[in-house]
């Protein structure tokens, strides 16, 4: 079982949108591996390759024992008005707010052998696919806050002892 490190707030890898995997090459194997153990530690939701320090267009998921991955996910649609969600990000432990999210969303994508994946829900579900397909174009859950939520999220994180370590 390999557990990742999860990349924090200020690392590079985290800003940058994420490579299309090469389906067949080698890797990809340990990376999905990677991804899954990664997941399955309690409280995680879900998990992008770049919050682990790898730039290409994976997650996984872990949501109510559900637990899978998606290599190349598209989020293809949503539905339902965007509504306030309490949100955080293992990229910025400790640090909640509520953000807008749609209450349904689909994703598609493929697994390591190319074959078709769809992943489609609502609720926690929803907010996770929208939220690691945000991680894979190098944006953080905290972009999308109203700025004056922002502005205060951002006063937390410098606040936190995690943060001043990196500095």
């Amino acid at each position: 079982m390999t557990v990742r490190e999860i990349r924090l707030f200020g690392d590079p890898v985290l800003r940058s949108a994420c490579d299309p995997v090469r389906i067949g090459a080698r890797g990809n194997e340990s990376l999905v591996e990677d991804l899954l153990d990664s997941v399955r530690l309690p409280g995680r939701a879900g998990v992008a390759a770049n919050q682990i320090g790898v730039g290409v267009r994976a997650f996984s998921w872990n949501i109510d024992g559900d637990v899978g991955y998606v290599l190349n996910p598209v989020l293809v649609e949503v539905r339902g008005e965007p509504e306030p969600v309490d949100e955080g990000c293992l990229s910025v432990p400790s640090v909640g707010y509520p953000r807008l999210r749609h209450p349904w969303a689909r994703v598609e994508g493929v697994d390591l052998a190319g074959e078709p994946v769809v992943v489609e829900g609502e609720g926690l579900m929803a907010q996770m696919l929208q939220h690691e397909c945000d991680h894979l174009e190098g944006h953080l859950y905290i972009e999308g806050l109203a700025p004056e939520v922002k502005r205060e999220a951002m006063r937390e994180i410098r606040a936190q002892d995690w943060y001043r370590a990196q500095g």
